[in-house]
C-alpha cells in the first residue's frame, strides 16, 4: 500500500503509511517526512499505532470472527488507536472518517466490515480495556516476547514493567542552548519572552530544557540563528567522558546528525579540529546543515565507514587523534520511546550482526588514537552484548588499553533516552 499525496483524508494517509511500513519495513519517520498537511495529527496516529500494534492486533482478534484482509488492517489499527488510546476525540466522527478513508482507498468490499468492527469497539470499549488489562504483559504493553524476556533476566520484573511503560509514553522535546552563541539563562529568558514554557530537564538542569509538546521546533526563537539543538540529555554522557580540550584533534566517527559533534565543538571553544565522519551521505548532509546553522567552523565533514581502517586513515591526514568518539550503530533498545518501530525489528540475528560491526568499528579506529589518548565507545542500547560486552571483549585481548570511566542510563530512572558510554585510555 503506497503513500499517495492526493489523499485529503488524514486517516487514509496514516493508514497508507502504516500499510507501507508493514509491507516494506521502512521506518515510519521517513514516510511521515513527505506529508504536507495535518502532519502532527498523522504523526500521532502513525507512531501511536506502531507503538501499540500488539495490543491493537489483540483487539482486532477479539472483535472479529475472521481474519481481516491484509489491506484493511491498517485502517482498523488507525480507528482503534483513536477510539482506545487518543484523548479528546469525537468518537463517532472517528468511525465515520475512518470508514471514509477505507472508501478513498477503493476498498469497497471492506467498508461494511470496517464500519461494523469500529462501531463494536466503540460500544464495548470499557469491557475491551478491562480485558486488555488482564492480558500478558507483552500484549498489554505491546512489546515482543524476546525483548521482555531479556529485560526480565537483566533488570527484574519491576524495572522491566517501568521500562515498558516508559517506552509507551509520548516523548517530549528537549533542546540544548548553543553556549558558543548564548548563555543558558539568556536563552531561557528568550523563550519566556516569546511565551514558550520551558523547564530545566531533571537529568541536566543546567544544560537542557524541556519544552511543551505541539510547538514547532523550527519556529522557536533562535532556530535559524543556531542558538540551540534538539538534544536528549543522554547525549551528554559520552562527551563528558571524552572530555575534549581546546586545540585537540578529535574524530567523531559516526557523527550524523551532529548533536554530539556540536557539544564537542563547544567544549573545545571552537579551537582545534574535529573530523565528523559518517557512512550515510543523506545523514552527512543533515550534519552539514546543522553545523552551518550553528556556525561551527572547527568541524570537517567526511564521508567514510568507521569499520573500514582505510577510510579512517584517509581522514586522519597522517596524524593521530587526541580523542575519538564512537557512537556505533546499535539495536536502539534504549530509544524505543522515540523509535517505537525498533522494538519490532529486534532479533538475535540482528543483534549478532550489529555486535560484529561494533567490534569492527572499535578494532579499526584504535590504531589512529595517540598513546595517552581517550576513545569513548557509546550506544543507545540497553543490551549488555552491545555495551559492557564489547568493552570486555576488547580489553581481554588488548592490554594496551584501560577503562577510564563508564556510565549507563536506564530511561525510567534518568528520564532520558537509554545510553551507554565507556572511555578507554590508550597506554603510553
Amino acid at each position: 500500500m503506497a503513500v499517495t499525496s492526493n489523499r485529503t483524508n488524514s486517516r487514509a494517509v496514516a493508514a497508507g503509511i502504516i500499510g507501507e511500513w508493514q509491507e516494506t519495513g521502512t521506518f515510519p519517520d521517513h514516510l511521515v517526512e513527505y506529508i504536507q498537511s495535518d502532519n502532527a495529527f498523522i504523526m500521532e496516529i502513525v507512531y501511536g499505532v506502531v507503538r501499540w500494534k500488539r495490543s491493537l492486533e489483540w483487539v482486532i482478534r477479539r472483535c472479529t470472527k475472521r481474519k481481516p484482509d491484509k489491506e484493511v488492517i491498517p485502517f482498523l489499527l488507525v480507528g482503534l488507536y483513536q477510539i482506545l488510546l487518543m484523548d479528546n476525540i469525537e468518537e463517532y466522527a472517528v468511525v465515520n472518517e475512518t470508514v471514509e478513508a477505507v472508501k478513498s482507498a477503493e476498498l469497497s468490499h471492506a467498508v461494511a466490515f470496517a464500519n461494523a468492527v469500529l462501531r463494536r469497539v466503540l460500544r464495548e470499549k470499557d469491557s475491551i480495556r478491562k480485558e486488555l488489562d488482564k492480558q500478558p504483559l507483552v500484549v498489554r504493553l505491546s512489546h515482543p516476547d524476546m525483548l521482555v524476556d531479556r529485560w526480565k533476566k537483566q533488570f527484574g520484573k519491576e524495572k522491566t514493567l517501568k521500562l515498558l511503560e516508559w517506552n509507551n509514553s509520548r516523548p517530549g522535546v528537549v533542546i540544548r542552548p548553543n553556549r558558543m552563541k548564548i548563555g543558558f539563562a539568556n536563552f531561557t529568558e528568550l523563550l519566556k519572552d516569546a511565551g514558550i514554557n520551558a523547564v530545566p530537564h531533571p537529568f541536566a538542569p543546567e544544560e537542557c530544557l524541556s519544552i511543551s509538546r505541539g510547538i514547532t521546533v523550527a519556529g522557536l526563537p533562535g532556530y535559524s540563528q543556531g542558538l540551540f539543538t534538539i538534544q536528549d540529555p543522554s547525549t551528554l554522557i559520552s562527551v563528558k567522558l571524552l572530555d575534549p580540550q581546546p586545540g585537540e584533534f578529535v574524530l567523531d566517527a559516526c557523527a550524523a546528525p551532529g548533536g554530539k559533534t556540536s557539544i564537542i565543538a563547544e567544549k573545545m571553544a571552537g579551537k582545534g579540529r574535529i573530523v565528523a565522519m559518517d557512512i550515510q551521505e543523506e545523514r552527512l548532509e543533515t550534519l552539514r546543515e546543522n553545523m552551518a546553522r550553528m556556525e561551527i567552523k572547527s568541524v570537517t565533514m567526511a564521508y567514510g565507514d568507521a569499520s573500514n581502517g582505510q577510510d579512517v586513515k584517509k581522514v586522519c591526514d597522517g596524524r593521530l587523534f587526541d580523542r575519538i568518539l564512537l557512537d556505533v550503530p546499535c539495536t536502539n533498545t534504549g530509544v524505543l520511546r522515540r523509535r517505537p518501530d525498533a522494538r519490532w525489528r529486534f532479533s538475535n540475528k540482528g543483534l549478532a550482526e550489529l555486535v560484529t560491526i561494533q567490534r569492527r568499528v572499535l578494532t579499526n579506529t584504535t590504531d589512529f588514537l595517540k598513546p595517552g589518548g581517550v576513545l569513548v565507545y557509546s550506544t543507545c542500547s540497553l543490551e549488555p552484548e552491545e555495551c559492557d560486552g564489547i568493552i570486555e571483549w576488547w580489553l581481554s585481548s588488548n592490554s594496551g588499553f584501560e577503562r577510564a570511566g563508564c556510565e549507563q542510563l536506564f530511561p525510567p530512572d534518568s528520564q532520558t533516552d537509554g545510553a551507554y558510554a565507556c572511555a578507554l585510555r590508550k597506554m603510553l
